[in-house]
């Protein structure tokens, strides 16, 4: 099995790449499409990725897996990705803690958040998420998080319900600022 990692600023580029692949999968057939996969975003999100991926202490995380044919790896051969920038992870899961006031089940309030698992379409079921998202679960509970909470696509639920996660009753809602 592959090694995670803890995402470190130098792969912000690559995280926005494969959040887009996630971006992309999600609303490739709906009509949100042209606007979603638009990726005008990633210059002006590039620098506060980098750094909040700076902030080891802080409550953000990512972890990655690196593509095990990418270029330079020792032991293996140089196998160059697009000419623009060679493609280095095959997989990131990302998370942030945040604090909510305490109730039965969580008297703390902290809470981890899950967004932006995505793996590579050509690195796909080789366990790469499952393994991050192993990682991440560990940083929430070293971190006292008393529950974890995602949103899934109907593809990737049954990873998540394999990891103890439960469809919640209440609905979500949001309104953009």
């Amino acid at each position: 099995m592959s090694v995670v990692r803890r995402a470190t600023p130098e792969d912000a580029e690559e995280l926005l790449r494969l959040r887009q692949v996630m971006i992309d999968s999600m609303f490739a057939n709906g009509s949100a499409a042209a606007i979603e996969s638009d990726t005008s975003w990633h210059a002006e999100s590039l620098i506060v990725v980098r750094a909040r991926l700076a902030e080891r202490e802080g409550n953000f995380a990512a972890f990655v897996i690196d593509r095990p044919d990418r270029p330079g790896r020792p032991g293996q051969p140089d196998q160059p990705g697009p000419p623009e920038q060679p493609r280095k992870l095959a997989a990131l899961v990302v998370g942030t803690l945040d604090y909510r006031i305490g109730r039965a089940g969580n008297p703390r309030g902290v809470v981890g958040q899950v967004f932006s698992v995505a793996t590579d379409p050509d690195q796909r079921r080789r366990g790469y998420a499952r393994a991050c998202m192993e990682v991440l679960l560990d940083w929430f509970r070293e971190r006292g998080a008393g529950s974890v909470d995602l949103n899934a696509s109907a593809e990737a639920e049954p990873l998540y319900a394999s990891l103890g996660f439960v469809r919640k009753p209440d609905p979500s809602m949001r309104l953009s600022l």
